[in-house]
């Protein structure tokens, strides 16, 4: 394990109701990046406005940070985030090869989710965001009840269960968050093209047929790449098509 990041914040909560809900709450008092811990936290969210189980001894976090990029390579960050996670993951399990990054923005553990990204932004004023909040959730101790799933969704595990792996949120943060110091640094000095490298050679299901559901439509096709503006680029019958924001299914 690493040193805590330099100019980093932390601050740990007894109770939250979501982590996101309070980086919006105390963002504009902070003077730089800040980590948002949670012990319990009574209404998380997930991707489109869905609820996010967080049982006792499981990882609710948000880091709030003030990109200076457009909204669209801010957006990027969930890529920062996943590669922290898997780094994060690796460290305290020795076992790299159990992990895989699963597009837009989860973790897998032996095919299982693990882990999840959520991104909310505020504060649009010329063309900038004033914050950005990056918030995960891991199944450190417990998995969600798996009869709540979307029909299809990869079920939920966690570290205890499946690796044997104890350990605690604020542990866990001591991993984390040096390791997603590492990835912005790597992000906002050198763009988005290592970042991009380094998610595909983790990626899960990379060459195989998958399927993608947007809002309006279900695609079906060949995991092909992810492009320079994060999009999922599949091979489809009807050719190549990029796609910026849906569901997966394997």
């Amino acid at each position: 394990m690493t040193d805590w990041p330099v100019g980093y914040g932390r601050r740990v909560l007894a109770q939250v109701d979501s982590t996101n809900a309070e980086a919006s709450r105390i963002a504009g008092e902070l003077a730089g990046p800040e980590w948002i811990l949670g012990l319990q936290q009574t209404a998380g969210r997930g991707r489109r406005g869905r609820g996010w189980l967080s049982d006792k001894g499981n990882f609710a976090a948000t880091l709030v940070v003030r990109p200076q990029e457009a909204p669209d390579v801010m957006a990027l960050r969930s890529f920062v985030a996943s590669l922290a996670l898997f780094d994060a993951f690796v460290e305290v399990s020795g076992r790299p090869q159990a992990f895989s990054l699963k597009w837009p923005n989860d973790v897998l553990l032996n095919g299982g989710k693990v882990a999840g990204i959520l991104l909310e932004s505020a504060g649009m004023a010329g063309g900038r965001v004033s914050h950005l909040s990056i918030g995960i959730g891991v199944n450190l101790a417990e998995a969600p009840d798996r009869g709540v799933l979307e029909e299809g969704a990869v079920a939920p595990v966690s570290l205890a269960s499946d690796l044997g792996v104890a350990i605690d949120p604020e542990t866990f943060l001591d991993y984390l968050a040096p390791a997603y110091a590492h990835w912005e640094t790597q992000f906002v000095t050198y763009g988005f093209e290592p970042i991009r490298t380094a998610w595909l050679l983790r990626a899960a299901r990379l060459g195989e047929v998958i399927t993608a559901r947007t809002m309006r439509e279900s695609y079906v096709g060949t995991f092909d790449t992810v492009d320079n503006s994060g999009n999922l680029v599949l091979k489809t019958a009807g050719g190549s098509v990029a796609i910026p924001a849906a569901d997966i299914f394997f």
